[in-house]
């Protein structure tokens, strides 16, 4: 008798759902309302707004120190 090598059509059929399961998974994490990109983006916008105060702060003090060293000066 002849034996028969590959897969079977069950264990193909099993695999594309595995697949297609994982996939919409997959899309589902990262385009849902709390997904990979939206966290992104909220966390590009904290960034940049921590930046910006960060940099009107050390402005305030430069202007601070400034103002009192030519005060020293005088």
């Amino acid at each position: 008798m002849k034996q028969q090598k590959g897969i079977t059509l069950i264990a193909l059929v099993i695999t594309i759902v595995v697949l297609i399961i994982l996939a919409g998974v997959a899309i589902s994490l990262t385009l849902s309302d709390n997904g990979i990109f939206k966290r992104a983006t909220e966390a590009r916008d904290k960034y940049t707004n921590a930046a910006r105060a960060e940099e009107e702060m050390v402005n305030s003090i430069d202007k601070t120190v400034n103002e009192q060293v030519n005060g020293m000066n005088l």
